[in-house]
């Protein structure tokens, strides 16, 4: 088989999967999904906003603790120098 036909055979297989996405274990999730409303999203947005923030946060202050307070409180890099 030459490239061709091997390239043939993996695009039909591909729009098989792509062509009955909708009909196996996942058509009655896609029956049932529906587009948000205003307040949902909000929450949503809210909900995603505050781990955002708190995981930048807990970034920052794991960093500060890790270079900046060993200098503020005289013990150089980690103690070490």
């Amino acid at each position: 088989m030459d490239i061709v036909d091997e390239s043939w055979k993996a695009q039909n297989k591909l729009e098989d999967k792509v062509r009955n996405f909708g009909k196996g274990k996942y058509g009655r999730v896609l029956k049932m999904a529906r587009k948000p409303e205003m307040d949902e999203y909000v929450k949503i947005l809210q909900i995603t906003s505050l781990g955002l923030i708190l995981m930048g946060g807990l970034g920052f202050l794991i960093y500060w603790i890790w270079y900046e307070l060993p200098a503020h409180l005289g013990w150089g890099l980690l103690g070490l120098f």
